[in-house]
């Protein structure tokens, strides 16, 4: 029995032991019904806005500072870049790097712009030109057409005219449809040309003048023409004179004869 006691008594000597060990090393800590205050719990913690006159302060130099004339801070070497062919010793130090593929399909395509807006631009002037040209020709042919006309205050009209000068015209093909070509190309431009002059004559006269200004820019053409008409002229003026020669030397038969004719009557009676 005594014994069983002395194991007893040696077996709680190492469990207090420990349970006094435990207790020192973790002490017991308080259960609170609340959780602690956010401001209690990050009171620690230090805030990255602090103002700068919390900051610790600079510690002061314990040597006095030279002033900037003084003679004991020795001279700065000169910057690098400020040396004479310091630029040139860096640009040549410096990896040249060749135009990326970017610029130079920029550059391709600038040049495809350039090339398109050269032909885009030529291709309108040209379109403007033509157009431009097809108004003058319309504009001078229909005041060409307008100038040829007769005034108001003439009183001719073209209509009858025209068609009179178109039949005259027929009638010298009908003609001459039997004879050689010389006369069926001849007569009746003569027929038409003399029954424009009788019926329409204001309207001939412009005609003639709008020719002759056709003809002056072909000076042997001009020329011809000219030699034509004074021949023509010349005729027509022989002709007209010879007329009056032949018409007054009849006047001059016819009264002789009647005046012979008046003497028999009178003799008779």
């Amino acid at each position: 029995m005594a014994a069983r006691i002395l194991l007893l008594k040696r077996a709680a000597a190492p469990l207090m032991a420990a349970t006094i060990a435990g207790q020192t090393l973790y002490p017991s800590r308080v259960a609170q019904a609340e959780a602690p205050h956010p401001y209690e719990q990050h009171a620690h913690k230090k805030p990255i806005y602090d103002d700068f006159s919390e900051e610790a302060p600079l510690p002061k130099a314990s040597t006095p500072v030279p002033s900037p004339t003084s003679d004991t801070i020795p001279a700065s070497p000169p910057s690098p870049s400020l040396l004479p062919g310091s630029a040139e010793q860096t640009r040549h130090n410096t990896p040249q790097h060749g135009p990326t593929p970017t610029d130079r399909l920029a550059v391709q395509i600038g040049q495809a712009r350039l090339f398109l807006h050269h032909y885009a631009v030529a291709t309108e002037d040209a379109v403007n030109s033509t157009m431009d040209q097809a108004f003058h020709l319309e504009k001078s042919f229909t005041t060409t057409i307008a100038s040829l006309a007769p005034a108001r205050e003439t009183g001719e009209q073209l209509m009858p005219g025209l068609v009179y000068v178109l039949v005259a015209s027929m009638a010298g093909s009908i003609v001459t449809r039997n004879r050689n070509f010389v006369l069926r190309a001849a007569v009746p431009l003569a027929l038409g040309v003399g029954a424009g002059w009788l019926v329409v004559p204001v309207t001939m006269g412009n005609v003639s003048a709008l020719l002759w200004t056709y003809e002056r820019r072909f000076p042997a053409v001009a020329e011809a023409h000219l030699k034509a008409r004074e021949s023509i002229a010349q005729g027509w003026h022989a002709a007209r004179v010879h007329a009056d020669l032949s018409k007054h030397y009849v006047d001059e038969k016819v009264t002789t004869a009647r005046d012979v004719v008046e003497g028999w009557v009178k003799e008779g009676k």
